[in-house]
């Protein structure tokens, strides 16, 4: 047998394909594939810091109805309307927080506060509100009086500030800070933007003075006195001042500027933001005065509105 023999393939045996480690498929993730960040787990639709304030609603809730006196059963519910700020509006904080989940396309505000921040408005105010009980029974007791509030009112206040440190700081808490993360960019209301700016209102120009009427120059007395054949000439004339009066006016500026005294130190600063009082204009400056009673000059007078 040849060495071309040996070497060459042998066309009748059966092809060997080489081996090659299976690839892994694209529908079948890394067993080490990290987790999305952006999913947030909680408990059915519920995330688990509004389960949390839930319960601690619920045993607040019950807590209520037992009596607050140790004289006399007296509950908030017995009380007129103490009700309303210290159990009914954290209520109704919770149910929002809960419809909010279950109903995503529903209430999504209560006036211009989220719902978050009415939680947050409603627990802090039902915290103070049975603080206010507890330290007015601290009084009486300090005073020599007896102590008549029973244990609910300090189980109530503890679950209140419960609900503060849940709605009020709980983007601080770590594990509750996730149900704040990630959250879709929302227009705010109109009422919680920023405050529109105020420009002052420009004060009414007064009126200039009138022009003071002299006697001309040029009607001056005669030397001699008239003839009876000359005819009596006027002994004056009136004529209006030659220089008229200088008329103050309002100036808005189109940025901030420097209004400086003779010796070119800043006195204050005029701004679009008012209208500032212009008392002369010399043509390449203003002397303007301040609402104080300052009175500087304003050398850059380029861009100026006049009022």
């Amino acid at each position: 047998m040849t060495d071309e023999q040996l070497n060459s393939p042998d066309e009748t045996g059966p092809a060997v394909e080489a081996w090659t480690p299976a690839e892994a498929t694209p529908d079948e993730p890394a067993a080490d594939a990290p987790a999305d960040d952006t999913v947030q787990y909680g408990i059915g639709p519920f995330s688990l810091r509004e389960v949390i304030l839930a319960g601690v609603w619920l045993v607040a809730f019950l807590v209520s109805f037992f009596s607050t006196s140790d004289y006399v059963f007296s509950s908030v519910w017995t009380r007129g309307i103490d009700w309303v700020l210290t159990i009914g509006v954290p209520t109704v904080a919770v149910f929002l927080l809960i419809l909010r989940r279950l109903s995503p396309s529903g209430i999504r505000r209560v006036g211009s506060l989220g719902i978050d921040q009415f939680a947050s408005v409603a627990f802090s105010v039902a915290a103070v509100v049975w603080l206010g009980q507890l330290w007015s029974q601290i009084a009486v007791a300090i005073a020599g009086g007896p102590w008549v509030v029973t244990w609910v009112v300090w189980v109530e206040f503890i679950l209140m500030l419960a609900g503060v440190v849940l709605t009020v700081f709980a983007a601080l808490i770590p594990g509750a800070a996730e149900d704040f993360r990630d959250r879709d960019e929302t227009v705010a209301h109109r009422v919680a933007r920023g405050a529109r700016p105020v420009t002052t209102r420009p004060r009414p120009v007064r009126a200039p003075a009138a022009a003071q009427i002299t006697p001309s120059d040029d009607a001056a007395p005669p030397a001699t006195e008239p003839t009876a054949a000359e005819p009596a000439t006027e002994i004056f004339t009136t004529t209006a001042a030659s220089a008229p009066a200088q008329q103050a006016f309002w100036a808005l500026v189109p940025e901030e500027r420097d209004v400086v005294d003779e010796a070119g130190t800043p006195l204050f600063r005029i701004g679009p933001a008012a209208w500032a009082l212009v008392i002369e204009d010399r043509g390449s400056s203003f002397v303007v005065r301040h609402e104080d009673g300052r009175v500087g000059y304003l050398h850059d007078v380029s861009g100026v509105t006049r009022g």
